[in-house]
């Protein structure tokens, strides 16, 4: 499957809204809270996969912003977004950048799509500058609710899914490109319903509570093993 203007409504984006204050909105809002927490202000920050343009182009207040993306549409539709930020169509494995260009790079649900993810976390770990960091997140399979969905699990419900991995092999990859694990926690049980017979928006009070209040508030606190994702924060050696 291309990754193209079709990609952005349809498999897990089918149902996604892109307005303020959706899930979408509090997901980049949160990434951008952690980008500002661990990088340095002022310096020069890449989004790996930067998708619409929603995510780097909160940063531009913050950092010297680039994003790439596979995707020629979704550059394209960046640019009603951002302002400043500089975009271009190229590979995660193949990074169009000079070795230690940048202090932090986000790669956000990007490298379950890669055929080689390793290659790509390698590249990042060229282009991060030592004492940098890397925020990466993708799905879970050690999600504590994943064998309640079954095969209906959001992490299978997209064809382009071709790498998911365990945790412990996305931290081996990550470690292995010269990195130092700071944080690794989950964003929460988002992925409702996980019971039958009981209404949607009940489970997401219940099982969503603890995920939309890490995400409101910035608070990093859950294990991770309790969420649909896994979010890791490391530093460049």
């Amino acid at each position: 499957m291309s990754f193209d203007e079709h990609y952005f409504s349809s498999h897990t984006y089918a149902n996604i809204t892109f307005a303020k204050y959706s899930m979408y909105w509090w997901s980049n809002r949160f990434y951008a809270m952690l980008a500002r927490r661990y990088g340095t202000r002022g310096a020069r920050l890449l989004e790996v996969g930067s998708g619409m343009g929603h995510l780097v182009g909160q940063l531009e207040d913050t950092f010297e912003t680039y994003g790439i993306d596979i995707n020629h549409w979704a550059v394209k539709k960046s640019k009603e977004v951002v302002n400043k930020s500089v975009l271009q169509t190229a590979s995660a494995q193949d990074l169009p950048f000079t070795n230690h260009s940048f202090n932090v790079v986000i790669i956000k649900h990007i490298v379950e799509h890669l055929p080689d993810p390793r290659k790509a976390i390698l590249e990042i770990g060229r282009v991060i500058e030592p004492g940098g960091t890397l925020i990466l997140a993708t799905p879970n399979l050690d999600s504590l609710l994943k064998p309640w969905k079954g095969e209906k699990w959001i992490g299978y419900q997209d064809p382009t899914h071709i790498s998911l991995k365990p945790p412990a092999e996305w931290i081996s990859h990550i470690e292995s490109a010269g990195f130092t694990i700071q944080r690794i926690f989950a964003d929460g049980f988002w992925d409702v319903p996980y019971i039958r017979f009981v209404p949607p928006f009940l489970q997401k009070l219940f099982f969503g509570s603890l995920g939309g209040f890490q995400a409101m508030t910035g608070l990093v606190f859950l294990p991770y093993r309790w969420g649909e994702s896994i979010i890791v924060i490391a530093r460049k050696q």
